[in-house]
């Protein structure tokens, strides 16, 4: 079973290291809107999914991904949940 409170924190972290930081920003908050705040561009999805289907060893199909299920720390870590517990 996926801890809750650690899938969160490896998506801050991978979501800081490979794309805020680059930007030139250093901290996030888990409701932050990652992509109207252009910290992940349409690529930056790519590699987030790949990160997630890798590291947490789930399948995200191409049409769960939608601005809703990737919008934000705290909405990546429901998707990774929901599709942990499939």
């Amino acid at each position: 079973m996926i801890e809750s409170a650690e899938v969160k924190d490896r998506i801050r972290e991978y979501v800081l290291e490979e794309f805020a930081k680059t930007k030139g920003i250093n901290q996030i908050t888990d409701q932050e809107v990652l992509t109207k705040n252009g910290i992940i561009d349409s690529m930056g999805i790519f590699r987030l999914v790949a990160f997630l289907e890798e590291t947490f060893n789930v399948r995200i199909g191409d049409e769960e991904i939608t601005h809703d299920n990737l919008e934000s720390v705290d909405a990546i870590e429901r998707l990774v949940i929901a599709k942990a517990k499939k």
